[in-house]
Order: C-alpha cells, then sequence, then structure tokens
C-alpha cells in the first residue's frame, strides 16, 4: 500500500467510528434503535377529560368515580369494539345505545347515591358513580 491509500482508509476508518458513535448517541437519546419513533408517554396519550369516562380495552376508565350532584358524566368509547353503559338497577336509571368508536353518551346525575353500571355486551365491564 502507498501512502494515499492509507490516508484514505484511515479517513474512512474515522468517518465510520462517528457515524457508529452518532447512531449510538441516536439510540440512546431515543430508546428506539435510531429509528426516531416516538414513545407516547402520559404527556402525549390523550387523557380522560374531568367528566368523562373513558371505554378502552374492554374497561371503564376509571371504573370508580365520586361527583358532587347535578355532574354531566360523558362516557367515550375509545375501543374498537361496540359498547354500552348501562344501569345496574331495576328499573334502569340509564341505558345507551351501543357505542361505536369515537361515539358518546351522557348522564346528568341529579340524585346523591351509588350508581352501578356495566356494558350490556360484555358483562363483566363494570364501573360505580358515587354522586354527593
Amino acid at each position: 500500500m502507498n501512502r494515499t491509500s492509507l490516508s484514505w482508509a484511515g479517513v474512512l476508518g474515522l468517518a465510520l467510528v462517528f457515524t457508529g458513535a452518532a447512531v449510538a448517541q441516536d439510540m440512546a437519546a431515543h430508546g428506539d434503535g435510531g429509528m426516531g419513533h416516538a414513545t407516547p408517554t402520559a404527556a402525549t396519550a390523550p387523557a380522560a377529560a374531568k367528566n368523562e369516562i373513558v371505554i378502552d380495552n374492554f374497561a371503564f376508565a376509571p371504573a370508580q368515580l365520586t361527583v358532587p350532584r347535578g355532574t354531566r358524566l360523558t362516557w367515550t368509547n375509545r375501543d374498537d369494539d361496540p359498547h354500552t353503559v348501562t344501569s345496574a338497577a331495576d328499573p334502569k336509571a340509564f341505558k345507551s345505545p351501543a357505542l361505536d368508536t369515537g361515539e358518546s353518551f351522557a348522564v346528568t346525575f341529579d340524585k346523591p347515591g351509588t350508581y352501578h353500571y356495566f356494558c350490556s355486551i360484555h358483562p363483566h365491564m363494570e364501573g360505580t358513580i358515587v354522586v354527593q
């Protein structure tokens, strides 16, 4: 090898070292294999509004909520499957139609008490509203 070949090999070697270091730094900073994908966090994930109950992953969240009398609560289905919001009382205090993804149902709670509800399509899904 001549002197020119050695200097080009040295430059190429340094370029590879710097490129590898930059990729490693990007991977460490993003925790994503250097692909630049964002990871959802509490700050970027959609949050429920104060008087909203989210239906997602076959669950009501929050499952129990205490509110003052006169509060209007809204259930929003963020799940891929339809769900209902059905009072467990007899007679029913409230009953929604089947809610598709993105649809909502609202109830104003005027009387103090404890209101148990469930999804009539998926009865294992349950929740409780306590009205003070």
